[in-house]
């Protein structure tokens, strides 16, 4: 516990500053991020056989691509180049034949990249996009993440008993779903409506919270699934305690993409 505190402080330490600047400064350390999840997810595939140097190299080409390529825009209007699209296919898929062993790389493991490297690639992307676009909407973002998770796991320590999915992941309740959900809606709508815009009527603010709230812990479920698949309990232990980027960032990463959704009605 003394160590999760500390790697928690730590990151707390490094990231808000850099949240609140925002700027290159926050660009900057969200692509990092993202590269540091995309080792983690290569590494999580390479558990299991290991991939040629060189599609691990076009993986971060291809990453990199995706989560700057949309940096000029001074609206919350997320774009992304067919050309690269096109070339995230053609650099993945060619592959299969001049490797043609099974064994080295598969059309698995190219549909396998493809599908994870634009998944992580547009996620983060949009986080950089919301923070040049407005700080608050990214802060009510991460309250819905952090305040779920936070109470799903106290209500859950103090009065668990149903256990939500085992197979998965066995610690998780629904007491504790129920509960995070309560207080992370809660919490993130009172901020929304102080603090983003008090215009926004109830009607449309509350239900889209608790489809955030959710969307996050399904999230969660999600990455725990791969994470099981694979026979890990962690992505990586970057964060002692914590495990990975991709541990930490589960749920927002879900999140943000589900508020694409709404950001139009907004």
């Amino acid at each position: 516990m003394i160590q999760r505190t500390i790697s928690a402080i730590v990151a707390l330490l490094i990231i808000v500053p850099l949240f609140l600047i925002g700027g290159i400064s926050f660009t900057i350390t969200i692509y990092i991020l993202s590269i540091l999840g995309l080792w983690e997810f290569l590494r999580m595939m390479e558990s299991k056989k290991e991939l040629p140097i060189f599609i691990s190299f076009i993986s971060y080409v291809a990453l990199t691509f995706l989560v700057l390529g949309n940096l000029s825009s001074n609206t919350l209007l997320f774009t992304i180049d067919y050309r690269v699209i096109a070339g995230l296919f053609l650099v993945f898929l060619i592959p299969t034949v001049l490797y043609h062993e099974a064994e080295i790389y598969s059309i698995k493991d190219a549909f396998y990249l493809i599908g994870g490297i634009f998944f992580l690639g547009t996620s983060f992307s949009f986080l950089i996009a919301l923070r040049h676009y407005q700080m608050n909407i990214l802060l009510y973002l991460f309250l819905i993440t952090m305040f779920t998770d936070t109470y799903a796991f106290i209500v859950g320590s103090l009065i668990g008993k149903h256990k939500l999915l085992s197979s998965i992941s066995p610690n998780k309740t629904w007491e504790g779903t129920i509960g995070g959900t309560l207080f992370g809606v809660g919490i993130a709508v009172i901020f929304y409506h102080t603090v983003v815009d008090p215009t926004l009527v109830l009607s449309i603010l509350i239900p889209m919270t608790f489809f955030l709230s959710i969307l996050g812990q399904f999230g969660d479920l999600v990455f725990s699934a791969i994470k099981r698949y694979y026979g890990k309990k962690d992505f990586s232990n970057i964060m002692p305690g914590h495990g990975g980027i991709l541990d930490r960032m589960d749920s927002m990463i879900f999140v943000v993409l589900g508020f694409i959704f709404f950001h139009s009605i907004l």
